[in-house]
This record gives structure tokens, sequence and C-alpha cells, in this order.
């Protein structure tokens, strides 16, 4: 297991009517543009494969934790999911990537794309198999991150999250396989439900697997599941 740190740069650009310029007009709306650096800082747990200076590429899986693990401490995101697996001696042949959401912070496309930049930059990542995989706020985070990044991503795996369906049309080809707990009292199935039949009108590749008397948890028997990972390994960028 490798701790890093992520100090990113990313330019975005805005056009805003509110920002004050040289050359104020009062009793007028002006037209602005705003160019500006900003600084994106990402604390996260990175694994490379045992063999993997044995091969050329590998494979890249983002995991994407819940609101209770947001925070400056890493040890907390090995509280679920695959940074769980790991630390308790499970081997993945991926390379994967847990970033740390911060306090009152929610997972923002943006920041992930910088996030995976970076790792596509100083890793042997195969970039035609970006997978990315959430639970609860990560959920959320990983439907947002497919309708904002479709082109580069393989796979996604959303758990017990939720998403806008109107979006489903801008990552429609991507292949999905979302879970839920059938009783689940936080975020209810239905919220999964209707993102998968969504994807499913639009002609999509999409799954649902329902847990019949799971609640909030849906997330420990579906990262457990190896059938999840053979399904993440089949998926290729087209």
């Amino acid at each position: 297991m490798i701790n890093r740190f992520l100090v990113l740069s990313a330019i975005i650009t805005l056009y805003l009517s509110g920002y004050c310029s040289a050359e104020d007009k009062p009793g007028m709306q002006q037209d602005v543009q705003l160019d500006r650096p900003i600084t994106i800082k990402m604390g996260y747990l990175l694994y490379l494969p045992e063999q993997y200076e044995q091969q050329e590429k590998w494979p890249l899986l983002v995991f994407l934790h819940g609101a209770g693990e947001r925070g400056n401490n890493l040890e907390q995101v090995k509280k679920h999911g695959p940074p769980k697996l790991i630390a308790a001696g499970k081997q993945f042949p991926f390379i994967v990537a847990s970033p740390q959401c911060p306090d009152r912070g929610w997972w923002e496309p943006v920041a992930l794309e910088a996030l995976i930049d970076e790792l596509c930059e100083k890793h042997k990542v195969d970039q035609d198999r970006i997978y990315i995989t959430g639970l609860s706020m990560g959920g959320f985070g990983t439907w947002r991150l497919a309708a904002y990044m479709p082109d580069r991503l393989a796979a996604i795996a959303p758990i017990c999250g939720g998403g806008v369906p109107y979006l489903a049309r801008e990552f429609s080809k991507l292949p999905t396989w979302a879970f839920h707990g059938a009783k689940d009292s936080v975020i209810p199935v239905e919220q999964s439900e209707v993102m998968v039949n969504a994807l499913k009108n639009l002609g999509g590749n999409a799954r649902l697997t329902v847990y019949p008397e799971a609640n909030h948890d849906s997330w420990t028997e579906t990262y457990d599941n190896p059938e999840l990972y053979e399904w993440l390994l089949k998926q290729k960028r087209h």
C-alpha cells in the first residue's frame, strides 16, 4: 500500500457577469471572462499489483468512498471496499486508486479527472481499461463521473447511489453494473433502478443486482464477490 498526495493545477474558464474588470461600467451588464488557475489537493491510496514491473500496462480501478470517510486521514478510506480488502492482504489485478474527499465536500468530476490524468502520466495505466466504482456518496460520484467523462471510461460499478436519469444519454454506451439493497433506508433502491432503466431505455448495457435483505450496506457483499472484478476486466473502452 502506498500513500500519495496529489497536487494538481487545473485551468477552468468560466463566464460570469459579476466579475470586476479594469473597465467597469456601473449601471450596465457586461460580458466578462474569468481565467484563473485552481489548485486541486487530494490525498489518495495507491496500490500497484505485485507483478507490476512484469507487465507493460495495467487496468485502473478508482474507488470512491462514502460520506463517512471524508477528511484528511487516509486510514479512514480503508474502512470499506477495495482499500479494506487490500489492507487485509488481498491482491488485485488492477492499479487501485482510492482518493479521499475533504470534509463537507462531494466528489467533483474536475478533481477526479485530474487524479486520473496524474495516474496515467506517472504509472503504467491501460487507458482503455479505466473503471470507476463507489459506494453511497461514492455511488453518486460514480454516476456523475460517468456523465462527465464517458469517453475515457471502460465501465462503472456504482453501489447504493443514484444520479440524474436525464444524463444517462451522456454515457448510454458505457457498461454499467449497479448494486443496491432492497431495504436501504438511507438511499432507496429506486435511485439505482431509475438510472439503470434510463440506460436500458437508451439501449445501454446496464444491469442491477438487488440484495433482498440488505439495508444500506450493499457494498460488503459486492466487493467480496470475485464476479465483479472478472466482469470489469472483460470491459474495454470502445
